[in-house]
């Protein structure tokens, strides 16, 4: 401490998480998810990257477990690390022209439903009580819409 004290501080750790915005078509797939600990949300196509340290092939692993779906185009969209009692790392991912290819191959602690939505309705996912993301994402969704042009931008990089 600055007195020259000592104190324990406690945070947790956790393994960094994946999101992906994955489009199919002019749609974005999303998910209507239940966990023991979590009933009727909406999120994006997500989960905890603990299989290994390369994100962008978590991200690819979850898409395809949780909604059959894979896709060959993919691009980061952003990371941030949260700080403070739980500290872990996020990674945003875009998957475009997203195919399905299986059936889903999900947890024992998952319902999920994935549901096609189009993109004016993904921005208004800010006003969902039901959506479950990071504060740093409902951010960026509400930028967008207060700023058209990069709201077009972000619109054709999601769908060139």
């Amino acid at each position: 401490m600055f007195d020259g004290s000592t104190q324990t501080y406690e945070r947790i750790w956790r393994e960094p998480t994946v999101h992906i915005i994955a489009t199919v078509s002019d749609k974005i797939l999303i998910e209507e998810q239940d966990q023991p600990d979590r009933k009727n949300t909406i999120n994006l196509v997500a989960g905890r990257a603990d299989h290994g340290n390369n994100m962008l092939e978590e991200a690819k692993r979850e898409l395809l477990e949780e909604t059959g779906h894979q896709s060959d185009d993919w691009e980061l969209l952003f990371g941030h690390s949260q700080q403070g009692k739980l500290m872990y790392d996020s990674h945003f991912f875009i998957a475009h022209n997203c195919k399905k290819v299986a059936e889903q191959n999900l947890d024992p602690g998952e319902k999920i439903t994935p549901k096609l939505i189009d993109f004016e309705d993904f921005l208004l996912l800010t006003e969902e009580p039901r959506f479950w993301c990071s504060q740093e994402f409902v951010m960026f969704l509400l930028r967008l819409q207060m700023d058209p042009a990069k709201k077009e931008e972000f619109r054709k990089r999601l769908f060139p």
